[in-house]
């Protein structure tokens, strides 16, 4: 081992961290995609949960299936924030960065806090994989790394030497460097490894060679950091944990909240669901979930297309069931003739679009806000649906009852918005008691008396839901525009006007049937009002609550309902002498905000595939209040 510390940094000693009283940690992961970053960064985040610490992740891997080994178009990243105290964010500069080859440091380097400390495999750093992450020469003696702690160990020599008694070839033996790694770490955070192990026995079987030799790269790796002691510079670190709301709680993604959230929907309209969906990236996690759910009442099937799964959809809401269709910002563009055939027949639809960074493939594994006005506006003709957005991973298990609720309540679809940042990322998530959400039960139409397929509800403007078969309900519905009085096609100009109103009508009216807009830090009044929406939550309350701490007149306001907005936000924002909204798109929700309340408002946007900083909503937040 070797370990270099800047003597000009004044650095305490410490397990990962160069700075005292800390309350929270991040560590980022780093290596190349075949070196099993996402299950080291997963394993490690399962170990911290049971610590009972709070936690937040970031996976960031890219979108290649297999880049060239070595090169930086192939590097995966996995980033934990974990604390003491409630973790909102998976952090803006990771305290310590474990390097697995060169393209990992050159990557991710110029993240890390000055003073972190860089853990780097020296056994990948030979000349050629220096050349190939794009280094002149080596970046451990060029200064490179002068604003760093730096522990260099050679990781693949320890697994290879680990493993050998197993009989497993050099390949083999060398995928087991980020167990070895997970060991090094739990030790420096004194992680228990328990549930690794059982992780390793259920997938290979306690006798396989490859789980032996896993599980003694593990113990390998946790004994180095006893029996090293690091060289006396870095020592174990005990992060207290978090007093929770009492309950039982589990790590959650947001696509596994979002999928649960869409079966408990269904279970709570009294409904059998089906979701007809068509493989995207980042979408397609919530097929695979809930492909494991038909115990629920759930049916799930893959189409040849989008446009071809959004149909199935329909069909099954057609046929009385609550069709569901997910899909990413390409794909939903592709749904949108049948999402505007959804509204035309007026049929419940939940829309899932995790949005992911774009046009076109644009960035597939990168994540990005910018299907706001795809959400709220894109469809053809004047076609409007209700919109919600999920603000974390929790938050998509009742964003998804909510979109099941209006959608059969107002016989609609409804778009729910999440994003590749919450769909991969974790959390800590209570486990809700069913008894706390009230049913909304379906009624199909029965009664032949006087049917036809579009009589109304006088309040909510919703038109019956009469399932094919019953007796006396034979019925058509399509996509060409019908009789406001019988239901059948219609040509008539004036009925087409009538018909147009009463479906704006009916999504418009859905602003009555949610909650007024609230404040989540702050005032309902003052100085400046940060708004933001999705995945932007963290970061901006994060924010938003630093700035107060120091004596700034500053709230936070986080919009659910994209559409309708919550009929009192006008009125509140008002209330604020300065708006700053921030978002990760060139300002769709400014526009919209600007759109229906003539609002002089401020913006922080980016567009780089990476979530929010909380510093640079601080920063955004004191050029506001100083112009």
């Amino acid at each position: 081992m070797n370990l270099q510390t800047n003597p000009n940094k004044g650095a305490p000693s410490g397990a990962a961290v160069a700075k005292a009283d800390v309350d929270s940690i991040v560590v980022r992961f780093a290596g190349d995609s075949g070196d099993g970053v996402q299950l080291l960064g997963h394993q490690f985040s399962q170990e911290t949960a049971l610590a009972g610490n709070s936690l937040a992740t970031f996976p960031d891997f890219p979108a290649e299936i297999r880049a060239p080994t070595g090169t930086t178009y192939g590097v995966s990243a996995f980033q934990i924030n974990f604390g003491s105290r409630v973790v909102k964010t998976a952090g803006d500069q990771p305290d310590v960065l474990v390097a697995l080859n060169p393209a990992a440091l050159a990557v991710n380097h110029k993240g890390l806090r000055k003073g972190g400390l860089v853990i780097l495999d020296s056994g990948a750093f030979k000349e050629r994989d220096i050349k190939r992450a794009g280094f002149d020469v080596d970046p451990r003696t060029d200064g490179t790394l002068k604003d760093f702690r730096v522990m260099e160990i050679d990781i693949s020599k320890m697994a290879l030497e680990v493993a050998k008694p197993f009989g497993l070839s050099q390949k083999e033996a060398l995928r087991a460097k980020n167990l070895w790694v997970l060991g090094l770490v739990s030790w420096m955070y004194d992680r228990e490894t328990n549930s690794t192990l059982d992780y390793i026995a259920r997938k290979f079987g306690v006798d396989d060679p490859i789980a032996k030799a896993n599980v003694a790269a593990l113990k390998a790796g946790h004994a180095y950091g006893e029996t090293h002691e690091l060289a006396g510079d870095v020592a174990p670190v005990q992060m207290p944990s978090v007093k929770f709301e009492p309950g039982t709680y589990r790590l959650v993604s947001g696509a596994d909240a979002l999928a649960w959230g869409l079966v408990a929907g269904a279970q709570l309209a009294g409904l059998e669901a089906v979701l007809a969906s068509y493989p995207i990236t980042p979408s397609s996690p919530v097929l695979h979930i809930l492909a494991k759910l038909k115990q629920f009442g759930i049916t799930t099937f893959q189409a040849e297309d989008e446009i071809a799964a959004c149909c199935a959809a329909i069909g099954a809401s057609y046929a009385g069931k609550l069709g569901i269709t997910a899909s990413s910002g390409p794909g939903i563009a592709l749904k949108t003739e049948a999402i505007g055939l959804a509204i035309g027949t007026e049929l419940p639809l939940v829309v899932v679009n995790t949005q992911r960074a774009g046009p076109s493939t644009g960035l597939p594994t990168k994540t990005e806000q910018s299907d706001l006005f795809l959400a709220v506006w894109g469809r053809n003709a004047d076609a409007p649906i209700p919109v919600i957005a999920a603000c974390s991973p929790g938050d998509c298990f009742n964003v998804a009852i909510e979109a099941v609720r209006l959608a059969t309540k107002y016989m609609t679809p409804v778009m729910i918005l999440s994003d590749g940042y919450i769909a991969n990322a974790a959390e800590p998530w209570r486990i809700p008691s069913m008894a706390d959400y009230a049913p909304f039960k379906v009624e199909f139409r029965t009664d032949p008396e006087g049917f036809h397929p579009f009589l109304r509800d006088p309040k909510t403007l919703a038109r019956v839901w009469a399932k094919p078969g019953t007796p006396g309900l034979m019925h058509r519905i399509g996509g060409i525009e019908k009789d406001y009085n019988s239901g059948n096609i219609s040509y008539d100009a004036s009925n087409h006007q009538k018909m147009t109103d009463t479906r704006a009508a009916k999504i418009n009216n859905i602003a009555n049937d949610i909650p007024e807009q609230g404040v989540e830090v702050g005032e309902t009044k003052g100085k400046v009002a940060v708004v933001g929406w999705g995945s932007t939550f963290g970061p901006i309350n994060r924010a938003v609550t630093n700035a107060r701490a120091q004596g700034l007149d500053v709230s936070h306001i986080h919009i659910r309902h994209i559409w309708p907005l919550p009929r009192n936000l006008g009125q509140l924002l008002k209330n604020y002498e300065k708006v700053l909204v921030a978002e990760m798109n060139n300002g769709q929700m400014l526009t919209l905000l600007k759109s229906q309340y003539l609002l002089d408002a401020k913006a922080l946007l980016k567009v780089s595939g990476q979530p929010l900083k909380i510093s640079e909503v601080e920063s955004a937040i004191r050029s506001v209040l100083a112009s």
